[in-house]
């Protein structure tokens, strides 16, 4: 699997630094300014907030885990931990759904900046796993016939 660790050990390292200075962020301000954003009823601004940080944390942790197991070759486990914290990057998007934050632009953008990181990874995690599954015959079986 020469190529994951060559071209996709860069391309990792671009995607993940991309996306944790997108979502760490648009988290950061979440929390500094969470009534900033839309509210979902029943649940205090303070509260949320601490839901924000703490999936933050544990997605961040997830995403560090996927890339540890890339580096030591442990590949399969790597990518589904890298897809798993690609929801940090989705779940922004879950402003939305209670309404439009009224926030300024800068941290408008990060929302989106989140998304794309994400399909970033789902890119890389779909790449990564075409060259896992690529199926090869030695030579020797190929020039019989």
């Amino acid at each position: 699997m020469e190529a994951l660790q060559d071209r996709g050990l860069t391309a990792l390292r671009l995607i993940l630094a991309f996306t944790l200075l997108s979502t760490t962020l648009h988290y950061a301000h979440n929390v500094i300014r969470a009534a900033d954003y839309p509210q979902i009823e029943g649940i205090p601004v303070g509260v949320a907030a601490t839901l924000v940080a703490v999936v933050y944390f544990v997605l961040t942790a997830i995403g560090l885990l996927g890339y540890r197991d890339y580096l030591r070759g442990r590949h399969w486990r790597a990518l589904a931990f890298l897809m798993v914290f690609s929801l940090s990057g989705l779940a922004s998007l879950g402003h939305f759904l209670t309404g439009v934050p009224q926030i300024p632009a800068f941290w408008f953008v990060t929302i989106f900046t989140d998304a794309a990181s994400a399909l970033l990874l789902w890119g890389f995690v779909t790449w990564a796993a075409a060259k896992l599954n690529r199926v090869t015959v030695p030579d020797q079986l190929s020039t019989q016939h």
